[in-house]
C-alpha cells in the first residue's frame, strides 16, 4: 500500500510548494544517515546495496507515511534473544535502555562475539537521523539484549523469553519490559517434532510461558514473539552432514519443491510464535528462505550481499570480528573501505534471522501507532495488510507414476489462495509480504479494536487406522467433526504415522469452507520411519468458521524414485538414504486437531 506519495503531495501542494521538487517526499527518509540510501528494505528505489545486483523499486516494507508522520516505535521495547548485543555501539546505544542480561555472568552486558545478533538489532532500531550509519525500521524504539545463544539453559531461556525460570509456575517475570521478543534461531528438524506434554514436561512449562507472557503481560497487552522461519529450502545441515534431495541421479533436484519445511521445527509449530519467512530485493521468496502453513508473514531478507542484495545494518565495532572484517570483499561496504573504515556496518546480514527483525520492527512501529494494541490484535492487523508479493506465482505441480503405471500430476504446492473468510495465503509467504504504512493507516484510521478473548479448543482425535496406498494421487482421507462455533486463529494437527520412506508424504488438510492447506508437501528431506505424536501448524484458514467436517488427506507420491543423500563435509562420506521404496502401505494410525480462535 503506498498511500504517502499522495498525503504528502497533498501537504506540500497546500504549501504551494509541491511543483518545487517532486522527490521531497523522500527527505524524511534519508536524510542524516550515509548508508540509509542503500537500504532497500526500508525504500526499495531499485538500488543495489553494495551488492552487484540491483533490486526491483518499492520492493519494501513500505514505510514511508509512518516514518513522516513520527510513528516509529516510540515507547515500544524490543528484546534480541540472539547470540548477544553490543549496546555500546554506536548507532544503537540512543536506544538502549535498562533491561538487557548476560545470560553467562549475570551483568548488565549482553557480550556478543559474533555479530549476529547486534545485526539484528540494528535492523530492529538503529538511531536515526545522527549521521552514522544507516536507521531501523523502528528507530525510535527502545532496544534490549539477551546472549541466549551463547547459554542455552532453561533457565536463561525462561529468562529471556520474559518469565522466571521457576517451571510450572504462571508467575510473570518482572525483569524485562519487552513487548516485542525477537528469536533469530532456530532448529533443524528430520521429521515432525514429538510434541508430548507427558514425555517432555519442559515442553509444556515453556508453552505456558509463551501463552502467558503473550497474553497477559504488559498489563494484559502482552507481548509478540516474532520468530525466524530457518533458512533451509534446498539443503540443510545436521552437524556436518550436509542433507540435499537426489532424484534419477541428479543431486539438488526436488522438483522445485521445499526440500525442508519451516513446520518442522518445535519452536515453528508454537502458535505463540509468529513464524516470518524471507524476501529479497525482487519481492520473491529468498533463495534460502524455509516456508510452510505455519508462516504468518515475509519480510525482506535479501540474499547473501556478494551476489545480490542482502541487509544493511550494524556490526561489532572493528575489522577484527563480525561480518564485516578488513580484506577484500565481492560488496563494497566490507573490507574496512572509506565508507566504514572501522567495519562498523555490514551489508551482508540476510537470512529469516533478518526477515524476523524486519517484522518487529515493523510491529513496533504498529504498536507504536496504537499503545492499546494486544499483541494478538498487531498480528491480526498484520495479516489483514499484508502485502500479495510475488503475485503470479505459479503453483509447484508433482508428476510421479502410480503403482498401476499412470502418471499422474497435481498441484503439489499451490499458488496463492484465497480462504473462504478473503484471506489470501500462500505457504512461501504467509498472508503476504508486511506492509507498515497499510497497518499503520489502519490502525490509525480503520476502527481497529481489541479482538475477543481467545479459545483454544481441547485437542479432538480421530482413530483412523487408515491404510496409504502406495504411490496413488488418491491417497487416504479421515474425517473430524467440529461442533465449537469459532473463528479460527490457527489450526494444529498432531499425527501417528507409520511410513517406511515418509519423504514420499503429501499431509493436507480441508476445512469444512473447502479451504485446502499443505501442511507437508512432498519430497521433504525426512530421515525415519514414523511420526510420533507430530504437531503441525497452518495458519491458511484463518477467519473462517471452526464448525463442521476437516478432513485430512495423506498421498504417498513415489514409487522409489526420489533419495535423500547425506555428505560429510568433514570425512567426504556420501550416504544414500530413503532409496528404497516402502514395501508395505504406510497408516495412518490417529490424528487429532485442535483451534484457536474466538
Amino acid at each position: 500500500m503506498k498511500l504517502n506519495r499522495l498525503i504528502i503531495s497533498i501537504s506540500l501542494a497546500m504549501a504551494g510548494t509541491a511543483q518545487a521538487n517532486p522527490d521531497l517526499w523522500q527527505y524524511p527518509l534519508f536524510g542524516g544517515d550515509p548508508l540509509t540510501p542503500q537500504q532497500w528494505h526500508l525504500k526499495n528505489t531499485g538500488q543495489d546495496g553494495y551488492s552487484p545486483v540491483v533490486g526491483v523499486k518499492g520492493q519494501d516494507l513500505d514505510v514511508d507515511f509512518a516514518h513522516a508522520m513520527g510513528i516509529k516505535g516510540r515507547g515500544i521495547t524490543v528484546a534480541v534473544i540472539d547470540t548477544g548485543v553490543e549496546i555500546d555501539h554506536e548507532d544503537l546505544r540512543a536506544n538502549v535502555v535498562a533491561g538487557s542480561l548476560n545470560l553467562k555472568d549475570g551483568s548488565a552486558y549482553p557480550t556478543d562475539n559474533n555479530g549476529h545478533g547486534t545485526a539484528v538489532a540494528g535492523i530492529v532500531a538503529s538511531v536515526e537521523g545522527n549521521g552514522i550509519g544507516g536507521r531501523g525500521v523502528a528507530p525510535h524504539a527502545n532496544l534490549i539484549g539477551f546472549n541466549y545463544l551463547d547459554a542455552q539453559s532453561e533457565a536463561a531461556w525462561f529468562l529471556s523469553h520474559g518469565r522466571t525460570a521457576e517451571n510450572g509456575k504462571r508467575e510473570l517475570n518482572r525483569f524485562t519490559d519487552a513487548r516485542i521478543y525477537n528469536q533469530s534461531y532456530g532448529s533443524t528438524m528430520l521429521k515432525p517434532f514429538p510434541y508430548d506434554y507427558e514425555a517432555n514436561p519442559a515442553l509444556l512449562a515453556k508453552d505456558v510461558a509463551l501463552e502467558d507472557v503473550t497474553k497477559d503481560s504488559q498489563r494484559g497487552q502482552g507481548s509478540l514473539f516474532v520468530k525466524s522461519a530457518g533458512n533451509s529450502y534446498g539443503t540443510y545441515n545436521v552437524g556436518a552432514w550436509l542433507i540435499l534431495p537426489r532424484e534419477n541421479g541428479r543431486y539438488y533436484d526436488n522438483f522445485g519443491l521445499p526440500f525442508h519445511s519451516a513446520n518442522l521445527s518445535h519452536e515453528n509449530i508454537n502458535y505463540w510464535n509468529m513464524v516470518v519467512s524471507a524476501t529479497n530485493a525482487t519481492g520473491k521468496r529468498s533463495s534460502y528462505s524455509s516456508v510452510g502453513s505455519n508462516v504468518w508473514v515475509a519480510a525482506p531478507g535479501g540474499e547473501y550481499g556478494t551476489d545480490a542484495p542482502a541487509i544493511i545494518t550494524t556490526d561489532i565495532q572493528g575489522c577484527s570480528k563480525g561480518l564485516n572484517k578488513a580484506g577484500a570483499s565481492a560488496n563494497r561496504l566490507h573490507g574496512g573501505v572509506a565508507l566504514d573504515p572501522n567495519c562498523n556496518y555490514a551489508a551482508t546480514m540476510n537470512g529469516t534471522s533478518s526477515a524476523g527483525p524486519n517484522a518487529a520492527g515493523a510491529a513496533a512501529v504498529i504498536m507504536s501507532a496504537n499503545h492499546a494494541l494486544d499483541a494478538r490484535t498487531v498480528r491480526h492487523v498484520l495479516a489483514q495488510t499484508a502485502r500479495k508479493t510475488d503475485a503470479n506465482i505459479a503453483p509447484i505441480n508433482l508428476s510421479f507414476t502410480q503403482a498401476d503405471g499412470t502418471v499422474a500430476t497435481y498441484a503439489a504446492l499451490p499458488g496463492w489462495q484465497r480462504n473462504a473468510a478473503g484471506y489470501n495465503f500462500h505457504n512461501f509467504y504467509g498472508f503476504g509480504a508486511v506492509d507498515v504504512d497499510a497497518a499503520v493507516w489502519k490502525v490509525l484510521f480503520g476502527g481497529v479494536q481489541n479482538l475477543p478473548e481467545q479459545v483454544v479448543t481441547p485437542w479432538q482425535t480421530v482413530a483412523a487406522n487408515a491404510q496409504i496406498p502406495d504411490a496413488t494421487l488418491a491417497g487416504v482421507t479421515s474425517e473430524l467433526q467440529v461442533a465449537d462455533n469459532l473463528t479460527v486463529e490457527a489450526v494444529q494437527v498432531k499425527l501417528n504415522i507409520d511410513h517406511t520412506r515418509l519423504r514420499d508424504l503429501a499431509i493436507e488438510l480441508v476445512s469444512p469452507s473447502g479451504t485446502r492447506s499443505v501442511l507437508l508437501n512432498p519430497r521433504v528431506g525426512f530421515i525415519g520411519e514414523h511420526i510420533e505424536n507430530g504437531v503441525l501448524l497452518s495458519n491458511h484458514f484463518y477467519g473462517e468458521n471452526s464448525a463442521g467436517v476437516w478432513t485430512l488427506r495423506v498421498r504417498d507420491t513415489d514409487a522409489g524414485t526420489t533419495e535423500t543423500v547425506a555428505f560429510n563435509t568433514q570425512t567426504r562420506q556420501l550416504l544414500q538414504l530413503n532409496t528404497v521404496n516402502n514395501a508395505q502401505p504406510g497408516v495412518v494410525r490417529d490424528w487429532s486437531l485442535r483451534i484457536f480462535g474466538h
